[in-house]
């Protein structure tokens, strides 16, 4: 399986593409915006393009073509205004399951927040933020593809340790990038996490058996 890894220099999508080069079962491909970016990716062996997300559906759907799955890990990031989140973590988000439609690519994994698909639970200092991924994941789940959302927890740069708790209306947590980055990775090959939605935090249980149970 070719997987197209959307903001593949940001800290989930970079451990993502680690990954599956390291495991060999499939291959990554990184999208990135800067050009600098693209040789970490290519001594890894992955393919890459050179994509900017507030750019053309067109543009994604041909880095996506020939791909087998999508995984959407890009965000404005924590520095930015609202103005780039709405661009990147709202309409970079459709604009690429819009391409995934165009490219025939089905399967689509999406890295959202968790809490977002409940309004009640948005903080009112970044609200912009919870509608943004919110809406982009509503468009996902109305798409027509094989959609898988990951709603994590807050983000730690601690070692993973392969063990989560993955369902609905989980309390907030915390769980390490690395083990998000473990399950998206899993996630690619079990079919029972196809159209579904889930928060995700660190717990007892291994990824692949957490996965399974959903």
């Amino acid at each position: 399986m070719k997987v197209l890894v959307v903001g593949a220099n940001g800290q989930i999508g970079k451990q993502v593409v680690e990954k599956i080069q390291k495991e060999g079962k499939h291959t990554a491909k990184a999208v990135v915006r800067k050009e600098e970016q693209l040789s970490y990716f290519q001594d890894l062996g992955a393919e890459t393009a050179l994509v900017d997300l507030e750019g053309s559906i067109e543009d994604i759907a041909s880095a996506a073509k020939g791909s087998d799955a999508i995984v959407f890990a890009a965000g404005s990031g924590g520095h930015t205004g609202a103005d780039k989140t709405i661009l990147i973590d709202l309409d970079g988000a459709i604009k690429t399951v819009e391409a995934a439609k165009q490219a025939g690519v089905n399967r689509f994994v999406m890295v959202s927040a968790i809490g977002v698909h409940r309004r009640e639970n948005w903080s009112s200092e970044i609200q912009h933020y919870s509608a943004a991924k919110h809406y982009a994941d509503v468009w996902l789940e109305n798409s027509g593809l094989d959609y898988t959302i990951l709603r994590p927890g807050g983000l730690t740069n601690d070692e993973g340790n392969g063990k989560i708790v993955a369902g609905i209306d989980l309390d907030r947590g915390y769980i390490p990038r690395e083990d998000v980055a473990n399950t998206i990775v899993a996630a690619l090959d079990e079919k029972s996490v196809i159209q579904k939605s889930f928060d995700l935090v660190s717990g007892e249980s291994d990824i692949k058996e957490a996965l399974k149970k959903l």
